[in-house]
């Protein structure tokens, strides 16, 4: 996709969100900070922090764990090995306690299961939501560009499915 085309896409997914139940009931939002190939969620920061919601970022431990961090307007961040800039020595909060995880994918299908970057530290993180009988706290919501749907993917037993995907066409 060209700069233009993901800036234009990130726009309506960002809305979609923000107008969306879960977001509007949520008080704790888990949002990641973009690389350059994906959704940018930053509209979906800045209406959290406008609606007096706690925002938390994904920090990545060097065990493969996944930590969330509070994201504030004056929050110093830092880039880690990834590349990827995370907040630093700001409140940890557990990925229990949130009620939206807003998280980036490489490709889903319409059941909601989907492919990350590989590390598997998403679903480490929330591997507590593998057995649920129904769907309990965080909601796990996906945002991606059309583009990256694909028929069908087969998850692994220890893949966690999302709650919803929500991309600029669906």
């Amino acid at each position: 996709m060209s700069v233009d085309a993901r800036r234009s896409a990130s726009k309506i997914i960002n809305n979609k969100v923000i107008s969306s139940r879960e977001f509007r009931a949520a008080k704790s939002v888990g949002c990641y900070l973009p690389m350059q190939d994906e959704v940018d969620p930053s509209e979906i920061i800045a209406r959290a922090w406008r609606a007096n919601k706690r925002v938390f970022c994904p920090v990545m431990g060097k065990k493969g764990n996944m930590i969330y961090r509070f994201l504030g307007r004056d929050t110093t961040l830092l880039r880690n090995s990834f590349g990827l800039w995370e907040p630093i020595d700001s409140e940890i909060v557990s990925a229990r306690d949130l009620d939206l995880v807003i998280t980036p994918l490489v490709a889903f299908d319409n059941n909601n299961n989907r492919i990350g970057m590989g590390g598997g530290y998403f679903d480490r993180c929330f591997s507590y939501l593998r057995h649920r009988q129904y769907w309990r706290s965080p909601k796990l919501l996906g945002v991606a560009f059309a583009c990256q749907e694909v028929d069908e993917i087969h998850p692994n037993a220890w893949d966690i499915r999302l709650y919803g995907v929500c991309s600029e066409t669906s």
